[in-house]
């Protein structure tokens, strides 16, 4: 196996349990995510006539 192969395999960082690293990611995403704008209102939509001809 080439060198550069070996240095791309992805690290894993030891004593860090998937709950934990979940965990940790949720509340980042909860920390960094900005609230949302609320949705305008939609306005009525008028509805057409189709005349008979």
């Amino acid at each position: 196996m080439p060198a550069s192969e070996r240095d791309d395999a992805p690290r894993v960082a030891a004593g860090v349990s998937m709950r934990e690293l979940l965990a940790s990611c949720a509340a980042a995403a909860a920390v960094s995510t900005p609230p949302s704008a609320p949705l305008p209102e939609a306005a009525p939509v008028p509805q057409e006539r189709c005349e008979a001809a």
